[in-house]
Parts: structure tokens; C-alpha cells; sequence
């Protein structure tokens, strides 16, 4: 409860960053969750030099920095555009230095303030008490979801990628759609709050700044550092769930010996292990776990995991840049997988496929992919989630978009119940 207190206490900020682990057991994360609000410094650019923006930014404020990377900052590391419709216009990147941070792990509570005045700490802990738990019926169930691409477009779109890879432009490419609502309000926290509960994934992300909204039950990290150790756990794989033990049990299992989703997986695997080998110690990439089963509320993945080691003169900023967009969020080989992408999604995917998370004092940091989410640009009244589905030789359309509408049921379930 005092979580939800302390979410609602926060709206009054146009600066938020709230990241839940969900008590999650198998997450690597530092803290149970934390939030952080009301900016004292920020950055906020497009994707011209943004990373070069980044590393001064971080190393003036030499501070905990909370924000997004939007898949766009692609354009950054390589010669490439984004030109398709965008609804959202969120920035392409957005980072602050927060006044007033809360740290939870296990039963204690941690509170950073960076320029305490007088009695601000007891004020705000009697205000944060004041507030009363979200009811979740308040959000409002009259919204018309819109798609992007329509089925028989959809079709037509995954043959397409399929010629490109059987001529040989490419082994996989993560293809997405926009579902979208247009002169729609939306409660922002209430949704968000509605979104974790039927969803209580690992990264559970909701995040304002100002007028922008997102709202998200990732399950997967992109890229955590801890000293000179560096994670990524992508996620390539996914079943439905059931209600019924023994077809779940029966769903995971077939999951697991899907010959065609490990093989996307493996792709991407190997993928990621040479990103990490560009800042990497020689030697010391390792894949920890590899197509590794992981269920939640609404979905089984097939997650596999892997670390290497760095210099400790590295630069953070470096390592994020030589690794970014997400692989399991483009395709391989990775360049030619996005600019396929861009040339056959109709929606600039912006902050879906980026990520989110912070960058502490010491230079660790950790962020999510933001898939399984809902944005809000409240001005604009707009409302859009995306979903995807790894394009394989093996695909078929229909299995790829049926795939699709089971990511994006717990969305659609919030938004339109």
C-alpha cells in the first residue's frame, strides 16, 4: 500500500521514474524498486550525437540519472533513418538528475534527497501517508483501439520480410505493429498500476515526463552493469498461458522444444555476444543461460542470458552505444535488419524497443526493454502499444500475428475493460 501511496504522492512531479522488480525471484536487480522524481538538472535531446550528450551529461552530474534511450538513437550509432508516422513525439532521449530518490529492498526503505531543506523529509512522508490505495475501476473503459496494419497487410508485410531472408538479406527480424487510440484520456497511474497487476513482471516501468506517459510490464533487460560486470537477457520465444495445470505445464514444455523459436533465440544470442565483445575483456563474453524457460502472469518466454567483463577505465555510456538498439528487438545481421524494419513498419517505434533505467554515481547501471507497454502523450490525447514477433525462414504469418495478439492482450485488456 505505502508503494501506492508513495506513486500517487509522486504525480505531482513532471519528473517520474518508477522501476518494480515485483519482488521477482530470478531478477538480478540491486533493489526491490525505486523511484525517483522531480528533476534538478535533465537532458533532453534528439538522436543527433545524443550518446556524446550522454556521456557529458553523466559525467558533469556525477549523480544518480534516471531516463529513456528510444529505439531512434539508432540513428546515432549507424547511417540510418526513421521517417514512419509518429502519434507520440516523445523526445529521443530524456535523462534527469532527481531531487528525492526511494531505494526499497525487503522491508527496509532508503530516501536520498539532494538538497534537503528544513523539515522536507518528515512533510513528505506525512503527505505520502495521506493518500489512500488506487482503486483500479476508474479507468475509463469506452476506448476504440485502432491497428496500424491490418491483417491482410500484416500477411503481405511478414511474405515480404520472408523473400528478404530467403534471398538471403538477412537470417531474422524482429517485425512490430502499432495498436492505437486517437482524442482518448487515459488515467496514467491507474492504468499503470491495473497493467502490473494482472502482469507483475520483473521490470515493471511507469515513467512521466511532463505531458509523457509510459506505462510497462517488460519482462526483459537489456543491459545491466555491476562493477565490471555486464548482463543482457534477451528475450526470444513465447507461449501462452493456461489456466488448466497440466496444458501450462504441456505449453512451457513445447516452448522449450520448439526448434524454430530456439533458433531465433540462438540467433540473437550470438547477436549479443558480439556487441558485448566490442567492449569486452577477450575472453570473457559467457552465455550463462541459454534458452532458458521463465514464466509469467500472462505469458511463458525463453530467455537466455549473457555477461562479460570490462576494463574499469570502460566508459558506461560506451558500452550502452556499442550494444544498442536491443538485438532481440532488431534481427541479424543487425544493420541490414533495420533498415528492412523501417522500410516495411508503417509507425516510428520511438521509446517501444528502447529502454529504460538509470545510471548510479559509480557508473552501474541497469535498463529494461520497453516492450509490453502502454504510451500516453496526454496533450495529444494519444494512446499506442506496439507488438512483435521474430521473422524466421521457418515463420508462418498467421502463427507470427496470432504470437502478437497474445503480447499484446494485457494491454488491450486494461485499456478496453
Amino acid at each position: 500500500m505505502f508503494k501506492e501511496q508513495l506513486l500517487q504522492w509522486s504525480q505531482q512531479f513532471d519528473d517520474v521514474v518508477w522501476l518494480d522488480s515485483n519482488n521477482y525471484e530470478q531478477n538480478y536487480s540491486n533493489y526491490d524498486a525505486v523511484l525517483a522524481v522531480d528533476a534538478f538538472t535533465s537532458i533532453k535531446t534528439d538522436y543527433t550525437q545524443a550518446f556524446e550528450h550522454l556521456k557529458e551529461y553523466q559525467a558533469i552530474t556525477n549523480d544518480w540519472i534516471f531516463g529513456y534511450l528510444t529505439y531512434d538513437l539508432k540513428n546515432a550509432v549507424e547511417n540510418l533513418i526513421s521517417q514512419n508516422f509518429d502519434g507520440l513525439e516523445f523526445p529521443d532521449m530524456y535523462f534527469f538528475q532527481p531531487k528525492k530518490l526511494f531505494f526499497f529492498k525487503g522491508n527496509t526503505i532508503e530516501m536520498q534527497y539532494l538538497k534537503l531543506v528544513d523539515d522536507e523529509f518528515e512533510e513528505d512522508l506525512k503527505a505520502i501517508q495521506h493518500y489512500q490505495q488506487v482503486q483500479r475501476n476508474n479507468v475509463p473503459n469506452e476506448i476504440k483501439i485502432k491497428l496500424r496494419i491490418h491483417k491482410d497487410a500484416y500477411f503481405e508485410k511478414v511474405n515480404n520480410m520472408l523473400a528478404h531472408i530467403h534471398r538471403g538479406d538477412l537470417y531474422e527480424a524482429n517485425f512490430c505493429q502499432e495498436f492505437y487510440a486517437e482524442n482518448t484520456s487515459i488515467n496514467p497511474l491507474e492504468t499503470y498500476l491495473k497493467l502490473n497487476c494482472i502482469s507483475n513482471p520483473p521490470f515493471a516501468t511507469f515513467l512521466k515526463c511532463h505531458d509523457n506517459y509510459l506505462l510497462s510490464a517488460s519482462p526483459e533487460r537489456y543491459l545491466k552493469k555491476q562493477e565490471t560486470t555486464i548482463i543482457s537477457q534477451p528475450i526470444k520465444g513465447t507461449a501462452k498461458r493456461s489456466s488448466n495445470k497440466k496444458e501450462d505445464e504441456q505449453l512451457k514444455h513445447d516452448l522449450l522444444t520448439n526448434t524454430k523459436e530456439r533458433s531465433e533465440n540462438i540467433m540473437i544470442v550470438d547477436l549479443v555476444r558480439n556487441d558485448l565483445s566490442k567492449t569486452a575483456i577477450k575472453g570473457t563474453v559467457v552465455v550463462e543461460e541459454l534458452c532458458k524457460i521463465y514464466t509469467f502472469d500472462q505469458v511463458h518466454q525463453m530467455i537466455s542470458t549473457v555477461t562479460s567483463q570490462v576494463e574499469t577505465t570502460t566508459h558506461p555510456v560506451d558500452i550502452i552505444k556499442s550494444t544498442f538498439p536491443m538485438g532481440s528487438m532488431t534481427g541479424a545481421p543487425k544493420i541490414s535488419a533495420m533498415k528492412i524494419i523501417e522500410a516495411l513498419e508503417e509507425t516510428k517505434r520511438g521509446l517501444y524497443s528502447g529502454a529504460v533505467g538509470y545510471f548510479s554515481p559509480s557508473g552501474n547501471f541497469d535498463f529494461n526493454v520497453v516492450i509490453r507497454s502502454i504510451l500516453y502523450n496526454k496533450t495529444k490525447k494519444y494512446v499506442s502499444y506496439s507488438v512483435g514477433s521474430a521473422i524466421t525462414a521457418k515463420s508462418d504469418p498467421l502463427t507470427e500475428y496470432e504470437e502478437c495478439l497474445v503480447k499484446a492482450k494485457a494491454m488491450r485488456q486494461v485499456l478496453e475493460d
